[in-house]
């Protein structure tokens, strides 16, 4: 019972070999396939003519459009200190004040000098007419008109520096009165009340602060200082369009214009710095933080465009045919940093791989799994 067993079992194994063995070689390979899961699954991108431009990327530091030090023209103990960190002011707004006693003193007495000269003078011209008077009926000596017309020049030298006096006073206090230059928002306060400020130390104070007293910056509207390679920035200008993008804002775009393209490279990277400036009416974009400005320095209408990830070795791409990749060169034209142009080598609803192209072969039998649209 048991050896009859084995013999059935023997024997069909025996034809199961012979009928394998005996199959053409390309019977043999699709059964491989079969085996070997079959064709390479992929995903496409149908070729369509679209517009593509070429970019040019760099990455800078947010700055204000305008940015003061708040420092008074004399020095003196700061008296009051009106605004705060953060809040916007307008242009003439009073920021802050120093102690004015002492210079409303000088003022006064800058004053009373000025009212001296002037009566001064007002004596000696009169002085002056009647001798030139006296002078024409020959009742006077030429040495008598001239003490009084030197007496005249010395009255007129004393009012001019009685008046400058009394504009020095003047301005001294106004200066005193430390007012905004233009609307803005304060950024810092360098200083508080009862601190000496000297302007003639950088605004260095006796309690050891330094800066100023206050911080003012317009940042309505700001810019961004980039470095450019030398090839690239021979494809910028002034007034040519840009984009500053940040990760505070993912997706949304900023309007910019470029403002300054340096002609000389700097001498310690070798590179141009390039300004581009952007309006900020939302206060969005805070100085002081990195942005990324986006330069368009070439565009094409109605292109060839496939995803970077098609291209393969700068070279190829494989086409989609009939269920199998088909190896095709390709000539290459604007790049960015995810589209490619094709001047060569596709057409208008040629089917590109564009994931799974990796490994793939000429001929090869391929799934298209889905379709990668822009």
């Amino acid at each position: 019972m048991n050896r009859g067993w084995k013999a059935q079992t023997f024997a069909a194994v025996l034809a199961a070999f012979l009928i394998v063995s005996c199959k053409p070689p390309q019977a043999q390979n699709d059964a491989a396939d079969d085996a070997a899961g079959g064709a390479a699954p992929v995903k496409v991108f149908k070729v369509t003519r679209q517009r593509i431009s070429e970019k040019v990327y760099a990455t800078g530091t947010i700055e204000a459009w305008q940015k003061i030090t708040i420092t008074p023209d004399v020095g003196g103990k700061i008296a009051a200190i009106h605004v705060r960190e953060g809040e916007a002011v307008r242009k003439g707004q009073v920021l802050a004040e120093l102690d004015t006693q002492a210079t409303r003193l000088q003022l006064k007495q800058a004053e009373a000098g000025y009212l001296v000269a002037e009566a001064a003078l007002k004596d000696a011209m009169k002085n002056k007419e009647r001798m030139e008077r006296l002078k024409a009926e020959k009742a006077v000596s030429d040495q008598q008109f001239e003490q009084v017309d030197l007496a005249a020049e010395a009255a007129a030298a004393q009012f001019a520096q009685a008046q400058a006096a009394l504009n020095l006073a003047r301005h001294a206090l106004d200066v005193s009165i430390m007012k905004a230059p233009f609307d803005g928002v304060i950024a810092s306060r360098n200083a508080e009340v009862g601190d000496v400020i000297n302007p003639m130390m950088g605004g260095f104070s006796a309690a050891g602060g330094g800066g100023g007293v206050l911080t003012l910056v317009d940042f309505n509207r700001v810019k961004i200082t980039v470095e450019i390679s030398q090839d690239e920035v021979m494809r910028l200008r002034r007034g040519q369009h840009a984009l500053v993008r940040v990760t505070s804002f993912p997706g949304r775009d900023f309007p910019a214009v470029v403002s300054v393209v340096n002609l000389a490279a700097n001498p310690m990277t070798k590179k141009f710095g390039v300004e581009v400036t952007t309006d900020n009416p939302d206060r969005d974009l805070r100085p002081g933080t990195f942005g990324e400005v986006v330069f368009e320095v070439a565009m094409h209408e109605q292109a060839f465009v496939v995803p970077q990830n098609a291209i393969l070795d700068n070279s190829y791409v494989f086409l989609a045919r009939e269920g199998k990749a088909v190896k095709t060169a390709v000539t290459l034209g604007l790049q960015n940093r995810v589209w490619v142009e094709v001047v060569e080598g596709v057409s208008d609803g040629d089917v590109v791989v564009v994931e799974g192209n990796y490994g793939l072969e000429d001929g090869m039998p391929i799934d298209i799994t889905g379709e990668v649209t822009l």
